[in-house]
């Protein structure tokens, strides 16, 4: 027995509240990208990095408050395990000295629980600046060659729509990271480079599910001909919508374990692919279809499809 046989979702019909919600959603996260920013990782920023590991688990709380007795200020979050922390700060003096201050005031507050140091990164203000470019970068490299692949495999409204639609899942998940960075200890939810990553997934995914409902566009658009394209165009999602809920279902369930059960470092990268499997989805029926279809209807005239 197929999953949803025969659904028959007026998804066309409702197009007009599903640009006044994606007109929200990316408004309020324009808002809080301008007047909050990001939660900047030490990829962005610069600073350093050192992960201390304890021989038993150890309070958080705790380390954050004897380092910040010492004027080390930044964050502090547990790394991995309840045994090992991260320290991520500012400081741009000798690696050395900030090393041997931390070591210091851990055996210090914590002699009982004996711990070292196990890992100093850092990354220097011109490094990352350029990160940052390289991050933007990608993001408009993989935006130009997907506008190019869909425009060569169907047509320019086509292309131009699917891409509309991933810079409304790009914006809605940039957004959420704005509104929710820094607000939660156990999730936050800094941007760098495991996050654009993220980001480029995000692109992949949203653009393979967008062109799987294009497809079935192309193919009733050839066959039935003499139909209105609001009745080929909403016949076309219902007609993919079973394929659309299992394959996300099934991906975004291995993503909620994963944000679940992984810890803090890549809480962020899970949470940023739950959200743009989510998002993703709907702007697929609910923003790349209809576009291309008002585009349509306001041009007129026939599709001149390829394949």
């Amino acid at each position: 027995m197929r999953f949803l046989e025969r659904p028959n979702f007026d998804f066309i019909g409702a197009r007009k509240k599903g640009y006044v919600v994606s007109a929200v959603l990316v408004g309020i996260g324009l808002i809080s990208i301008i007047i909050r920013g990001f939660q900047l990782g030490i990829d962005f920023k610069g600073g350093t990095e050192i992960v201390a590991r304890f021989q038993d688990p150890i309070n958080i709380g705790e380390v954050r408050k004897s380092l910040g007795s010492e004027g080390l200020k930044g964050q502090i979050k547990e790394y991995g395990s309840a045994r090992e922390v991260i320290i991520t700060t500012d400081f741009s003096g000798e690696l050395n000295e900030l090393q041997s201050t931390i070591e210091r005031v851990l055996k210090r507050d914590f002699p009982n629980n004996p711990s070292e140091v196990i890992k100093v990164d850092a990354v220097g203000p011109s490094i990352a600046g350029d990160l940052q470019w390289s991050a933007i970068s990608a993001l408009i490299g993989a935006l130009a060659m997907i506008l190019l692949y869909v425009g060569i495999r169907f047509e320019f409204k086509f292309a131009t729509a699917g891409v509309i639609a991933i810079f409304h899942d790009v914006l809605v998940v940039a957004g959420l990271f704005s509104l929710l960075g820094g607000v939660f200890d156990a999730m936050p939810l800094e941007v760098d480079q495991s996050i654009i990553a993220a980001f480029l997934t995000i692109v992949g995914y949203s653009i393979t599910d967008t062109v799987v409902v294009y497809d079935r566009i192309r193919e009733n658009l050839k066959i039935r001909k003499s139909e209105p394209y609001e009745k080929i165009f909403n016949d076309s999602l219902n007609e993919t919508l079973s394929r659309t809920i299992i394959t996300s279902g099934t991906t975004l369930l291995t993503a909620l374990v994963l944000f679940i059960f992984a810890g803090q470092t890549i809480r962020g990268f899970a949470f940023a692919i739950v959200a743009g499997i989510l998002i993703g989805t709907y702007s697929s029926v609910f923003i790349a279809a209809p576009i291309v279809l008002d585009w349509q209807l306001k041009t007129g005239g026939k599709f001149k499809l390829r394949g």
